[in-house]
């Protein structure tokens, strides 16, 4: 019997949406060989036209002989259930997958905003972090290159934090958005092991890649991870590989049976990611660079991501093609958590 050809990709072990989909291929039991590197100079060798924008993880497929390069997780995720039955990682309820995919969403969009902050804002974690990123591409570097490279990490890093909106003023929200997830983390972890039941969704790699990195990595949200939430220190261990779980479909809870705990994961994406997106979508519709509004009583400024406003377009479409009883399965858990605020667009 021939062996699959493992899926490639390139990637980094500072990168949480690495980590999300190694993870997820692990609980799928696909084969895969992942290079820890830079995703353009595996482009530039196999001379394979680069994804715009390019970042970690890039995987490479083969279309009609020829190899092409593909670096956004949601899609990826579609696109390997598509390639390898079994296992997977949407759950056939529509009502319930909608879920997983604000889940996801929220994790890959928001709370990436928690590990960019903590990486590069407290001055230990980014001394630590541009220590130890560029040794997780090179173990082998030398003294010289690896100070060269820690500095041109670090310095360029710290000033990118604006960009997803980190400084003096926004610390303090971040923060608290943070222990407030946590505290929701601990709380439905203790009714059941993962977002939607006994068995992991989309949502739930997209919430750990994130979560790699602020428990495993950077000091001080670890500390603040383990004095919050210790349920999810463990959680995060255990999403590491889920290859020896065997799923069955009523590992999932239907959304009208899901704990109340659920709607504390809902009402802090209403609280912050929604105010969020709407600002953002504002001013991508507009032609807007920057966007600001108010989000948990500050004023937030950032620069405006098209990338985030299709995200909001994309939610919209899959809450508007939910059959009507779907949708007010849907409804029910969201009414009053501030989520609903991102489903009235046309």
């Amino acid at each position: 019997m021939a062996l699959q050809e493992p899926v490639r990709l390139v990637g980094g072990t500072g990168s949480p949406y690495t980590q999300k989909m190694v993870a997820l291929m692990r609980y799928r039991r696909i084969p895969y060989a992942i290079t820890w590197g830079q995703p353009d100079q595996a482009c530039d060798a196999l001379g394979v036209e680069k994804p715009k924008p390019i970042f970690m993880p890039t995987f490479f497929f083969e279309e009609g002989g020829e190899t092409v390069a593909q670096c956004d997780s949601t899609p990826i995720i579609r696109r390997l259930e598509d390639m390898y039955p079994g296992r997977s990682v949407l759950p056939e309820d529509p009502a319930l997958a909608f879920i997983d995919y604000l889940i996801e969403d929220f994790g890959d969009e928001w709370c990436t905003k928690y590990m960019f902050h903590y990486r590069w804002y407290p001055e230990a974690d980014a001394d630590n972090a541009g220590t130890l990123l560029p040794l997780g591409m090179d173990v082998s570097l030398s003294q010289e290159a690896h100070q060269q490279f820690k500095h041109f990490v670090a310095d360029r890093q710290i000033n990118r934090l604006y960009v997803v909106g980190s400084n003096d003023t926004t610390a303090p929200v971040i923060d608290a958005s943070y222990r407030r997830f946590l505290a929701a983390m601990e709380a439905h972890l203790a009714n059941q092991k993962f977002m939607l039941g006994d068995r992991p969704a989309a949502g739930d790699f997209g919430l750990y890649g994130q979560l790699t990195q602020l428990v495993g990595f950077d000091p001080t949200p670890r500390e603040i991870t383990h004095n919050v939430s210790p349920r999810t220190v463990a959680w995060v261990d255990h999403m590491c590989d889920q290859s020896g779980l065997n799923p069955v479909e009523d590992d999932w809870i239907s959304l009208q049976d899901q704990p109340d705990s659920l709607r504390g994961l809902m009402e802090e994406i209403g609280r912050v990611y929604a105010p969020a997106q709407l600002a953002n979508a504002k001013a991508a519709q507009a032609g807007e660079k920057t966007w600001e509004c108010e989000i948990d009583g500050a004023p937030w400024t950032q620069q405006t991501f098209p990338y985030q406003a299709k995200c909001l377009m994309w939610t919209n479409e899959r809450y508007r093609a939910l059959s009507d009883a779907d949708r007010a399965l849907v409804d029910a858990l969201l009414e009053g958590t501030g989520v609903e605020t991102m489903l009235s667009l046309n």
